[in-house]
């Protein structure tokens, strides 16, 4: 059972919500280690305008592993490992930090 860390980004198979097919997209690892299948993560677009409160664009996407320009999303979604197409790379230690502010905003902590 593969087991990701907090900040890695992976590519996922998104299913579309009718389940009638699905996409791969780029996400962020943002739970911990934990002995299940189960990912908690945050998407990742290429689309940088209008993005909503807490929403923000990566500063070091090339360093991630990312191909393009990449903002975080929110939303958290839970994915199972099977979903999971790919390890791309891994948040730097300052878009890290942007990602858990984001949290606190969007959860209230």
């Amino acid at each position: 059972m593969p087991n990701y860390s907090r900040n890695d980004i992976l590519l996922v198979q998104y299913p579309f919500s009718d389940l009638s097919a699905a996409k791969v997209r780029p996400a962020v690892v943002v739970s911990v280690p934990y002995p299940s299948q189960d990912n908690f993560i945050v998407p990742l677009t290429s689309r940088l305008h209008n993005l909503m409160p807490g929403e923000f664009a990566l500063q070091d996407w090339g360093k991630a592993g990312l191909n393009v320009p990449s903002a975080a999303k929110r939303g958290i979604y839970t994915i199972h490992s099977d979903l999971v197409i790919k390890l791309v790379g891994r948040l730097s230690a300052r878009d890290a930090e942007a990602l858990q502010n984001s949290l606190r905003g969007w959860l209230g902590l």
